[in-house]
């Protein structure tokens, strides 16, 4: 099986281009962050800590967490149901920071992650594929871009899913706050791999990303199913 990294912070694009390179290669694209968007938005819904380790790991614990692949693309269902529909909100997207900083999640959602790999040809997107999920991939690449671009980014894509509710200040201030937490955090930080590709995209479009990325896949004759 072939599997490609994509990390970078958040609102750098990774995803959408990550999803566009997958179609082409017909590989299955893996975003890992709706998993941890998941349990956030799980444990949040049931009123649980966020910030606090134990209650954490007291609450995942029985929870069964599922990747499922079909028409629609990847789906994500905590104990079979699908939470898919509600994780591309702003809170959605803090609440998965915080509970990313937990081991117990981590721990949980880890082979969750590389089973995918091993049973797929995958394009695996998040924030430590490269450093730690997937250490070996056949590819890695970093996608970062300008804060004030990302910001802007996310405004409009939440502004086009009408779940828009904050100014384009208070995203970018949201996302130097994320930036800060998930380099910072303890376990399994936000930092480039060793051996990956940095490619900054402050002054890409999306096909200029893709396309990037294709030259990338072609370079180590990946581009095969």
């Amino acid at each position: 099986m072939i599997s490609i990294a994509i990390d970078g912070p958040s609102g750098a694009g990774k995803s959408t281009a990550a999803k566009m390179l997958a179609a082409r290669l017909h590989f299955h694209y893996v975003d890992t962050g709706a998993l941890y968007r998941a349990l956030g938005y799980v444990l949040s819904r049931a009123g649980v800590n966020l910030d606090e380790e134990a209650p954490v790991r007291a609450a995942i614990q029985p929870l069964t967490v599922r990747l499922v692949f079909n028409e629609q693309g990847q789906r994500v269902l905590v104990n079979e149901e699908d939470v898919t529909p509600f994780l591309r909100t702003a809170q959605a997207g803090e609440n998965a920071s915080r509970v990313s900083v937990h081991a117990s999640v981590r721990d949980k959602l880890l082979e969750i992650q590389r089973r995918a790999a091993r049973e797929y040809n995958v394009i695996m997107d998040g924030r430590d594929i490269g450093t730690q999920v997937l250490p070996q991939a056949d590819l890695k690449v970093f996608i970062t871009a300008s804060v004030q671009e990302r910001a802007r980014r996310r405004y409009h894509e939440l502004q086009e899913n009408q779940t828009l509710s904050q100014s384009l200040e208070e995203i970018i201030a949201d996302i130097q706050k994320r930036d800060e937490r998930d380099r910072s955090r303890a376990i399994a930080p936000l930092r480039k791999a060793d051996d990956a590709t940095k490619l900054d995209t402050t002054h890409m479009n999306l096909e200029q990303v893709v396309q990037a990325l294709c030259d990338l896949v072609a370079e180590r004759s990946l581009n095969r199913s």
